[in-house]
């Protein structure tokens, strides 16, 4: 049975991160998902809605999931359920954050994309950046984050999710909870997937 611990967990992160931003076979990449929304004439804001509404759609129907069984080889030990709600809500964010002009494959962007997987916390781990949640980020701000920061940010993220998912009993879970039906383990959250768009939406992609 895997125990998961903090480290982990950010192993998790940066593996749905990779395969978020170079994508898998059948399934597009954040960048690929983001450019099916980017349509002239709409707001990056409206474009943002419409992709956190598919999130919360197609993206918990069974074909969808059954599709994820083949990229959760993970080189750490992580239960299904949790590798599949981090991919799901990571590329979304990525794909809000290239609406919103950012590189995906800069570290600093990352970082953000990290942060914004807390949701509401997320204000709380970027409050010492000087970044508000609910103002796009600027992207001179962007470049101006240092290499510390990068790793304080991830640090914070890692804690807050090892304590999220903790308090859900998803730590001990181990890989004995199946991929299967509608819903990843029974634990795939909408709500909390929309709040974390949201939160994407708001910073990358606000509303003018």
């Amino acid at each position: 049975m895997a125990i998961l611990n903090q480290e982990k967990i950010m192993q998790a992160i940066d593996w749905a991160y990779e395969k978020s931003v170079n994508g898998v076979p059948g399934l597009d990449s954040a960048v690929e998902m983001a450019e099916s929304y980017m349509k002239e004439g709409i707001s990056s804001y409206d474009q943002s809605n419409s992709l956190i509404r598919w999130q919360n759609t197609k993206a918990i129907t069974s074909g969808f999931i059954t599709g994820l069984g083949g990229i959760l080889t993970l080189p750490v030990a992580i239960p299904a359920n949790i590798a599949s709600v981090l991919y799901v809500q990571i590329r979304m964010i990525a794909a809000i954050a290239h609406i919103g002009g950012y590189n995906v494959r800069d570290d600093k962007v990352k970082a953000l994309v990290y942060s914004c997987l807390v949701a509401n916390s997320a204000k709380d781990v970027l409050k010492d950046i000087g970044v508000a949640v609910g103002n796009k980020v600027a992207l001179n701000a962007v470049k101006s984050i240092s290499g510390k920061t990068i790793q304080e940010i991830n640090k914070k993220v890692g804690m807050k999710l090892f304590t999220k998912f903790g308090e859900k009993g998803f730590i001990n879970l181990g890989k004995a909870v199946p991929l299967i039906g509608g819903v990843i383990g029974g634990t795939f959250d909408g709500i909390a997937t929309n709040t974390v768009g949201n939160i994407a939406r708001d910073t990358f992609t606000p509303a003018t």
